[in-house]
């Protein structure tokens, strides 16, 4: 990590957002703590961090309204804390664009594996410098055309005909490129998840589907008759790069 990477803290509980904030700076990141949607606005408003580790539980203000506010402005990676036993704000969560959870009291070592998957799926490698001159690499290797849009592998991004881009959270682009890299195959939920490597718990089965919903939206001719991604009635999903109806 040539430069220090920032990351956010939001938590009510003075305590607990140190103690992560501390462990944090230990292992070489940028920190900001802040003690609810209020100060994150205001740190926001200074510069995008990499990342947010947000609570879902603060009196101020509830987490999934600062999701879904945060994710209208920004496209930054979210992790979510959470208490509750519930996967059905983790659900919610997840529906609203945000990247990863965490159960509090949180393994700070297992917070840690998080923030960096999700900083990886996120962040695009950086090429070793070159020169200015250096012709461009051809469109046609890291670009596939998904629909309606074009997914450019290398900068992580959705762009249409226009090169205008299309905000892709983290979650998403794993999945379009597991697609991408298994055209006309029929995956199934496990095989997605698993491929795009991501969590395994009973939330994320749910999350599936709710993801590939919102990537529908974005790249789907006619996202209520989907023919980009298609299901497949107890198999799971089919990426069919010619959009050809069932």
């Amino acid at each position: 990590m040539s430069q220090s990477q920032h990351i956010i803290i939001v938590d009510d509980e003075a305590p607990a957002r140190e103690m992560v904030g501390d462990y944090l700076r230990m292992h070489g990141f940028t920190v900001t703590l802040c003690d609810g949607g209020k100060s994150l606005r205001t740190a926001i408003a200074a510069g995008v961090p990499d990342l947010v580790v947000l609570d879902l539980n603060m009196p101020e203000e509830d987490g999934l309204s600062i999701i879904r506010d945060l994710k209208q402005r920004t496209n930054v990676p979210i992790i979510m804390l959470t208490a509750t036993a519930s996967p059905i704000d983790r659900v919610v969560g997840l529906e609203l664009g945000a990247d990863d959870y965490v159960a509090k009291p949180c393994e700070l070592r297992e917070l840690m594996a998080r923030i960096r998957s999700v900083l990886r799926r996120t962040t695009p490698a950086k090429p070793a410098a070159a020169p200015a001159a250096a012709p461009a690499k051809p469109a046609g290797d890291s670009r596939v055309r998904f629909g309606t849009k074009w997914l450019d592998l290398e900068a992580q991004a959705l762009r249409d005909d226009d090169d205008n881009e299309h905000p892709l959270t983290a979650s998403e682009f794993g999945l379009l490129k597991v697609f991408a890299a298994n055209p006309k195959r029929v995956l199934s939920r496990e095989r997605l998840l698993e491929l795009a490597n991501a969590r395994d718990a009973e939330a994320f089965d749910r999350a599936v589907d709710l993801r590939i919903m919102r990537i529908r939206r974005k790249i789907e001719p006619d996202p209520a008759k989907p023919s980009v991604i298609r299901t497949i009635r107890g198999g799971g999903y089919l990426f069919s790069p010619a959009g050809e109806k069932a």
